[in-house]
């Protein structure tokens, strides 16, 4: 235990950095980014404010701690990271203001590992620099994407290219006119025997024609701009072999190589979203009387305080450990982690963030203090990188196997150890 939880002296430096670059620039300028992106004209334009933001987090060397290459970023493990992405998480605008933002990252990481020279540098090196930003295209609106076999969209070769022919809807980052590059998985061999080869990742020019934008959906009727999450039209869309990602029937092992990582960091940023919600339910309470004393004086405010605390602190070291598995044993070995944090990470939040708006009252339900904004987020990871079902049915069948077969927990412990 004393190993996850001590930092190594490099990310103990950039967290006393990052927090410190939290408080005197992300959160005092929340309230201007919200309104600029509220009230401004075209709602898709990138936010001045968030630009020169940016700016100064890469000059103070803030930049990019998401990837563990050295030469591309902070060179940080999965374990050094987390408490980072926790602090980042705390605000809504923390994490593109380091240019560690979803859907960006994991789709720098796929390029990091899978892509083609050419693909680096075409798209890789921009995202790196905070130039463009790019949207990941997988859920579609037509069959139930928790089986991510289902996803139908058409991939076909006609001669030099691929035809792309379907729709895919809450595609992240779509909105933002900075967006310039999707990955995008479709089905290239439908007839595989193999479902798991059925798929492919390919890249997809956002001005490549007959890319469409239909619409932009609401989440809990917001917006989100001006990143936004788009449904989107594909029509006789044609994009050249190379920007295949990896090969043809390898889009399944990206997958897996995209969201091991992916989960860690939303899991990690939801915690410090909780862990805010804690803080401003605290800080409520002990401001506010009712019946004669102080409402966190009140012993269902206390129940809860404490509820809060013990599931933050569990979700927070269920998350450690689940990085460094990640970091020791790889991320097979450490599947069942993974899926254990996406569940409890997100249900953790949503419960603490409704106490802290119940702790308001009528304030928690405006956008006073920032809380629906927050639990709508929230909630919308109990579905995104795999719905909770999905997740516990992974969790229940790599329990049962240790029975079935005790070869796997006995090779499982090794490997651990």
């Amino acid at each position: 235990m004393a190993d996850i939880l001590q930092l190594s002296p490099e990310a103990a430096d950039y967290k006393a950095r990052l927090e410190r670059f939290m408080d005197e620039h992300v959160y005092p300028n929340e309230a201007a980014l919200f309104e600029t992106a509220d009230t401004q004209e075209d709602r898709w334009e990138p936010l001045a404010l968030m630009e020169e933001l940016k700016a100064k987090a890469r000059a103070e060397g803030l930049w990019n701690l998401f990837l563990p290459d050295s030469e591309l970023g902070a060179g940080l493990s999965n374990l050094d990271y987390a408490p980072l992405a926790e602090i980042m998480g705390r605000s809504h605008w923390g994490p593109e203001v380091f240019n560690c933002n979803a859907p960006d990252t994991g789709n720098m990481e796929v390029l990091v590992r899978y892509g083609t020279e050419e693909q680096k540098k075409r798209w890789l090196k921009p995202l790196l620099d905070g130039k463009i930003r790019s949207g990941f295209a997988m859920t579609e609106p037509k069959v139930a994407s928790s089986d991510a076999t289902n996803i139908a969209i058409s991939i076909v070769k006609d001669g030099e290219d691929y035809v792309i022919n379907g729709r895919k809807w809450w595609t992240s980052g779509a909105g933002d006119k900075r967006c310039k590059i999707l990955i995008l998985m479709g089905k290239t061999d439908p007839d595989n025997p193999d479902r798991h080869r059925q798929q492919s990742m390919i890249l997809v020019p956002m001005d490549t024609p007959g890319v469409n934008k239909e619409r932009m959906l609401p989440v809990f009727g917001y917006l989100d701009a001006p990143h936004g999450h788009g449904q989107l039209s594909f029509h006789d869309v044609r994009v050249p072999q190379e920007n295949v990602i990896l090969g043809e029937g390898r889009g399944f092992e990206i997958a897996q190589g995209r969201l091991g990582p992916g989960r860690i960091h939303h899991c990690m940023r939801t915690i410090g979203r909780a862990e805010r919600a804690l803080e401003k339910m605290c800080r409520r309470l002990d401001a506010r009387s009712a019946f004669g004393k102080r409402i966190s004086d009140q012993t269902v405010w206390m129940e809860r305080i404490a509820e809060s605390r013990i599931a933050i602190d569990q979700a927070r070291l269920l998350t450690l450990k689940a990085a460094y598995m990640m970091d020791t044993v790889g991320n097979k070995a450490a599947q069942a982690e993974i899926a254990m944090i996406k569940v409890v990470a997100p249900n953790m939040a949503c419960k603490v963030i409704d106490w802290a708006i119940q702790a308001h009252g009528g304030a928690g339900v405006c956008d006073d203090f920032g809380l629906p904004y927050d639990y709508a987020t929230i909630r919308t990871l109990r579905i995104a990188d795999g719905p909770d079902e999905v997740h516990r049915n992974h969790i229940a069948k790599i329990e049962l196997r240790k029975y079935r077969d005790p070869g796997v927990e006995r090779h499982r412990k090794q490997s651990a150890d």
